[in-house]
């Protein structure tokens, strides 16, 4: 029998997902997620505590130890993918996914504080970090550590309006990395408008404030660096969960919508068009959930295999979903174009995760850069 990770999904993941499911499509409805581009944000507080209290997803990836659950990566995978599916505008990539991985590989015992925090639903996290920066990128150098207060700016970023905590890399000197614990109360945050207001932006400035110290030069660096690199490879699972629906969704409508005394999903060229884009979905769904198996998750940090599935998984998918995306817009004909039709949503989230935590093109470059591919002639 062999040993080789499966990428089927299991019986734990089917319960999980339906669980999911069955919450958002009860309480996250499209009416609440276009509230968001109206300055109305109440849907995600009430979501994201009831996703928390009845589901427990901020506890998922945190240990046991730490009173969370323990999870995997896969596990953390299958919920992106609902929350995809419906856009939802909840913290739980930035929170229970990117901050969690940077505290469980911080040494100092008020990141274990955190951890429990988290798991028990009373603290909400973020990186401080753009939301463009991909794994290896210089972050932390934006912010200045003087005499133990914390100095500088940083803009789009995500998961700020929503977080209690700011999880910020500083730099003391050189280029060395520290990750510090702020109380977001202490910190300005200016909201900016975004392509994607499900997952709205905002600048972060600090002009001064103490901090606490979760990790010193070295272990700050990997911990910013797993985090980016956990967030990069289970983004594919929310992009695969947004680009399922979109076929799922367009499939329905050519079955119904007639025209020139058919429906329109008779047309040849419908078909092949909607045979390319179950390819490419499925072929999403592969990239994504080697991405999700080959991270550590609450048992370990990153590895040489999760970097390469990583950056595997955002080359390919984020081009992919946007690919979907307008696609699906294009065969619902004129209905895709309105406001009152929710595809402009996953248009939006899809383009915004197209350069989160690293663009495509920088993916292939540092997937040429692991595999030591040669450079071109």
């Amino acid at each position: 029998m062999s040993n080789e990770p499966t990428l089927l999904y299991t019986d734990v993941e089917g319960a999980l997902r339906a669980g999911v499911r069955k919450l958002l499509d009860e309480r996250c409805g499209l009416r609440g997620v276009l509230g968001c581009y109206d300055g109305d944000r109440s849907l995600v507080t009430g979501l994201w505590r009831g996703l928390n209290r009845e589901l427990r997803l901020s506890a998922l990836l945190v240990p046991e130890a730490h009173g969370g659950d323990g999870g995997s990566c896969r596990e953390a995978a299958v919920v992106l993918e609902e929350l995809g599916r419906v856009v939802a505008p909840v913290p739980f990539l930035t929170s229970a996914v990117v901050g969690t991985t940077a505290l469980l590989a911080s040494p100092a015992p008020a990141a274990a504080v955190l951890l429990s925090a988290l798991a028990a639903g009373r603290r909400t996290v973020t990186l401080v970090v753009p939301l463009a920066a991909g794994p290896g990128a210089a972050a932390g150098l934006d912010i200045r550590v003087e005499a133990g207060e914390l100095h500088g700016r940083v803009a789009n970023v995500a998961g700020a309006l929503e977080a209690d905590v700011l999880l910020v890399p500083a730099a003391r000197s050189g280029e060395s990395v520290e990750l510090w614990a702020v109380p977001a109360a202490t910190a300005h945050i200016e909201p900016v408008s975004s392509l994607d207001m499900t997952r709205q932006l905002a600048d972060v400035t600090l002009p001064g404030v103490p901090g606490e110290l979760l990790a010193p030069a070295e272990a700050g660096r990997r911990a910013v660096g797993d985090a980016l690199l956990t967030g990069a490879a289970l983004l594919a699972s929310e992009q695969l969960g947004l680009a399922q629906w979109c076929l799922d969704t367009t499939v329905d409508y050519v079955r119904l919508r007639r025209q020139f005394g058919r429906t329109i999903g008779s047309f040849q060229a419908v078909k092949h068009r909607l045979a390319d884009l179950y390819v490419e979905v499925e072929s999403m769904r592969a990239a994504a959930r080697h991405a999700a198996t080959a991270c550590g998750g609450a048992s370990g940090g990153a590895s040489a295999e999760s970097a390469v599935a990583a950056s595997v998984a955002q080359a390919f998918c984020g081009t992919a979903a946007v690919h979907v995306a307008e696609e699906a817009i294009q065969l619902h004909g004129g209905i895709g174009m309105t406001w009152e039709h929710q595809l402009h949503l996953y248009l939006k989230r899809a383009k915004a995760d197209q350069i989160a935590f690293g663009t495509p093109g920088s993916h292939h470059d540092e997937l040429a850069r692991l595999v030591a591919l040669p450079p071109p002639v």
